[in-house]
């Protein structure tokens, strides 16, 4: 019976050890198998020079050190090195972030796995070698290391997590292998010293804002096996003068510098330093943020042909002073023309008012004219954020204010008219007059010019209002309001 005991005592005392930390030489471990342990944190924290040892004796049973765990030396701002031993086969989330004091660490070459965040904010980092044994590296693994000049990528790596990168300003160099699949979301993003990329032609997506605030950018290639590029991958490369694209790839084209897809529905980003583009009309989509901080841009031509305006598309467009949006937009998404503080007039010609996002016009003056057909002037003074615009004009007509229908030096009868319409000029105002008729969506139907009184063909227009602009030879400019029976 005492023999019993004892085997219990010694096997719950077995239990007791492999469920808790423990000790050795300073450095604290914890059990992951029969046979290997972890490194783990400690309540004081790690500090100054620390090496690792491969093996470590515990009541005298031999382990293998083989991992470093999650939050082990996190936030040990007074360690300056760690020597990891060649046993240590993966390293933990948040290992070693904000280890401000690490200088330099060698990753061995056995190692798989690279955890999220495990070496954020090292901020004295300089340099980081990847062995050819990981297979991924994790979401904001080397977020804020402000110190890096160079990443060496291991050959087997085939995804780079998202924001894995993210503000490694000092980053000039790194080399993206070819077994590499996913550059993921703000991979690269703020990676503002570096001054080039190559995109290898084994890569299939780069998600959002990938390359994000690369400002040393000034083009870039996208090979022919990409299949999926992420909203504003290269958003806020200030410096970007063209995007291409391989001429096999079977989702992407590029014109002129600019970004599509490949049927050229949808455009994709256009380089910041663009300072004048032509769309082409088969575009039915400007993309998110497609011409974000464009600020060479003066005027842009949207082709009719456009249905949806994206998220962002003009944000920050300071130097436009234009736009017209045509008559098919039916959606313009969030912040589209936030910041675009230099326009002066907007034309929209969609009878039926767009749905708009948040604060699509932040940040432009309210009081500059928007221009509406005439017969939805109305519906734009009641639509939200439409209506917080002052000066409510008619397409194609100046100011609703120079709307009569008897001015001082014209006259026009019948009206309302059900054939031919009289155009009487005033004595002593008999000048050569230019005119322009109008339809409620402000289109010109017909123009010309005449001297003294005429008869304007009016018989076989449609059954509706119309409007005549008549512009004389001093500028004077008169606009006369008719019914068609």
């Amino acid at each position: 019976m005492q023999k019993f005991f004892t085997i219990l005592l010694i096997a719950l005392f077995a239990i007791n050890v492999s469920a808790q930390d423990f000790t050795v030489d300073g450095i604290n471990y914890n059990m992951t198998s029969a046979n290997t342990v972890g490194v783990t944190s400690k309540a004081s924290k790690y500090s100054g020079n620390i090496t690792i040892p491969s093996t470590i004796t515990y009541y005298n049973i031999t382990y293998s050190v083989t991992s470093i765990g999650n939050w082990t030396f996190n936030d040990c701002n007074s360690l300056t090195s760690v020597t990891i031993p060649n046993s240590v086969t993966s390293i933990g989330d948040y290992a070693f972030s904000d280890c401000s004091s690490l200088t330099s660490i060698i990753i061995p070459n056995f190692v798989t796995s690279i955890g999220d965040y495990a070496f954020s904010d090292c901020s004295s980092l300089t340099s980081i070698i990847i062995p050819n044994f990981v297979t991924s590296i994790g979401e904001y693994t080397f977020m804020n290391c402000i110190s890096f000049t160079s990443v060496t990528i291991g050959s087997s790596v085939t995804s780079i997590g998202d924001y894995a990168f993210v503000d490694c300003s000092s980053l000039i160099s790194i080399t993206i292998p070819n077994s590499v699949i996913l550059i993921g979301e703000g991979a690269f993003y703020g990676c503002s010293g570096l001054t080039s990329i190559t995109i290898p032609n084994s890569v299939t997506s780069i998600g959002k804002g990938a390359f994000g605030y690369c400002i040393g950018f000034t083009s870039i290639t996208i090979p022919n096996s990409v299949t999926l590029i992420g909203d504003w991958a290269f958003i806020g490369c200030s410096g970007l003068t063209s995007i291409n694209v391989a001429i096999d790839n079977l989702n992407y084209a590029a014109i002129d510098g600019v970004l599509y897809d490949k049927d050229i529905k949808t455009l994709i980003q256009c380089p910041e330093t663009k300072t004048s583009v032509i769309i082409p009309n088969s575009i039915t989509s400007i993309g998110n943020f497609a011409f974000y901080c464009c600020i060479g841009l003066t005027h842009i031509a949207i082709p009719n042909s456009v249905t949806s305006i994206g998220e962002g598309a003009f944000v920050a467009c300071t130097s436009l002073t234009s736009i017209t949006i045509p008559n098919l937009v039916t959606s313009i998404r969030d912040y589209a023309f936030s910041g675009c503080i230099g326009l002066t007039s907007i034309t929209c010609n969609a009878i039926v008012p767009p749905s708009l996002g948040l604060s699509v016009f932040d940040n432009v003056p309210k009081s500059i004219a928007l221009c509406v057909p005439a017969g939805s002037v109305n519906a734009y003074k009641a639509a939200d954020q439409w209506k917080d615009f002052i000066k409510m004009w008619i397409v194609g007509i100046e100011s609703q204010s120079s709307i009569s229908n008897s001015p001082s030096s014209i006259n026009i009868y019948p009206n309302p008219t059900v054939s031919d319409l009289h155009i009487d000029v005033k004595v002593g105002d008999k000048s050569n007059t230019n005119f322009e008729l109008i339809n409620l969506q402000g289109q010109t139907i017909s123009n010309g010019n005449f001297d003294g009184n005429t008869t304007l063909q009016t018989k076989e227009l449609e059954a509706g209002v119309y409007f005549i602009k008549f512009i004389n030879e001093q500028q004077s400019i008169d606009i006369l309001k008719f019914i068609k029976q």
